[in-house]
């Protein structure tokens, strides 16, 4: 705040200071000052971005506004905005879809409440600040973070920065927003599979449904069910820092971290989900060691033809068709841009492209999604047709930070680490014969063959 003034706990304490000539001429200053007050008080009674929180903000400023009223102030001070979620770049919060990532029962919800917003955590567990504040939340912070990775070392993230900051992150991923995501509430968690390998005879592994005459005997059925584990793997982000940049404009270093940690989470997730071999990382939904992926024979070399992609659409699990994507990389483009159809001795376009337009986005209904992290031209996987709901991500929902100026203290730096655990796996262990029994197998992550 811009004010020295104490923001009251309580309602009582609220009520208090209202009744204070002195301090009430401070809180209505000006437009800015009661605005400011106003959302801190809403803040420190429950953490930014929860219910309570708006609850609490929404009866304080009917309050104000009835006493700007009585008072003849309500033409002089406008009602102010204080939706959590739409807060100014000035009070250094980013806007977050409330509830997307958060998790109240996460590890980093007990703290919370101690921190007004980003700028307040990062400059708290910055070496430099020596104020007794700062250490009282730092030791706050270490003792939460020892309780669920003492390994790791470091401070806990707060739920609502770690959700904002992942919020962020998933509209920079291609993976994460389509997958299945699972919360881990331990460090590796077994999920439940049916270990379905044809549909011919039976579903599921083994599931059967006939008909019978009455009185016939019942067929007996032997489902397979299996399990894979999700082991949450480390993700570290390391960020050297001048400490002159930290000691002129902490509160732009804050913002910078709020839009570029997300950015940099998402690509490194994104690259092991997608082609991860699962070795200290995710496993990736491309290339052979997902088991359960189809490759569909290339018609040419280091070439994406209309045929190609008619027989990769044709070996997609039909239940998945409504809901898979095409994934691509940068190379691929102008090969499908300027796809065309063989009729007699002459042939058709099968992209219609206007070149003052935007270029078409989707194959055969579905989004066409173009990442870096997809497999070269002429390489398996340059091109894939994938349902996503079919991958299993899981996310530990723990987020601890440090710095320290011990890794380049001869550069005069300040390193910020940054750590994350996650995993990630297809959920089906192979392709699956359909019921007619046809050889092309099926599955929900089809790829083309190099």
């Amino acid at each position: 705040m811009t004010t020295t003034m104490t923001i009251p706990r309580t309602s009582n304490e609220l009520a208090e200071m209202l009744a204070d000539p002195g301090k009430l001429q401070e809180v209505m200053a000006s437009k800015e000052t009661l605005t400011e007050f106003i959302t801190a008080y809403g803040e420190r009674q429950q953490g930014d971005g929860t219910e309570l929180n708006r609850m609490v903000a929404e009866e304080t400023q009917k309050v104000f506004a009835q006493m700007l009223k009585d008072n003849g102030m309500s033409k002089d001070i406008q009602r102010p905005n204080l939706d959590p979620q739409a807060q100014a770049r000035g009070n250094m919060l980013t806007s977050h879809r409330q509830a997307t990532a958060y998790n109240p029962s996460a590890p980093g919800a007990a703290v919370d409440k101690h921190f007004a917003n980003n700028l307040e955590y990062v400059s708290s567990i910055w070496h430099k600040n020596t104020t007794a504040e700062a250490a009282e939340k730092v030791a706050l912070l270490r003792n939460a973070a020892s309780s669920v990775s003492p390994a790791d070392g470091g401070f806990l993230v707060p739920e609502v920065l770690r959700a904002q900051l992942m919020q962020i992150a998933l509209e920079k991923s291609v993976v994460r927003p389509l997958a299945t995501v699972v919360p881990m509430d331990s460090a590796r968690v077994p999920m439940p599979i049916i270990d379905s390998t044809t549909n011919q005879g039976s579903v599921f592994g083994g599931m059967i449904a006939y008909w019978g005459e009455e009185g016939a005997m019942l067929q007996d059925s032997n489902p397979k069910f299996g399990k894979v584990e999700l082991d949450a793997k480390k993700l570290t982000g390391l960020s050297a820092v001048p400490n002159e940049l930290l000691q002129d404009s902490i509160v732009s270093f804050a913002s910078l971290i709020e839009t570029l940690w997300p950015q940099a989470l998402a690509f490194s997730e994104d690259q092991a989900f997608m082609a991860g071999n699962g070795v200290g990382k995710p496993l990736g939904f491309l290339g052979a060691k997902n088991k359960s992926a189809v490759a569909v024979a290339r018609g040419t070399a280091s070439k994406i033809t209309y045929v190609d992609i008619v027989n990769m659409y044709a070996r997609m699990l039909p239940s998945s068709l409504g809901n898979a994507v095409w994934v691509c990389s940068p190379d691929a483009l102008p090969q499908l841009l300027q796809m065309s159809l063989t009729v007699g001795t002459g042939g058709n376009s099968v992209f219609v492209v206007n070149a003052s337009a935007a270029i078409p986005m989707s194959i055969f209904g579905r989004p066409l999604i173009i990442s870096e992290k997809a497999g070269q031209l002429g390489a398996r996987g340059d091109i894939a047709f994938v349902d996503l709901a079919y991958y299993l991500i899981g996310d530990r929902q723990t987020m601890t930070a440090d710095s320290s100026t011990d890794y380049q203290f001869g550069s005069d730096k300040t390193t910020f680490r940054i750590i994350q655990r996650v995993d990630g796996r297809p959920w089906l262990q192979s392709a699956i014969t359909p019921a007619n029994g046809s050889t092309n197998k099926l599955s929900p992550f089809v790829e083309l063959a190099a």
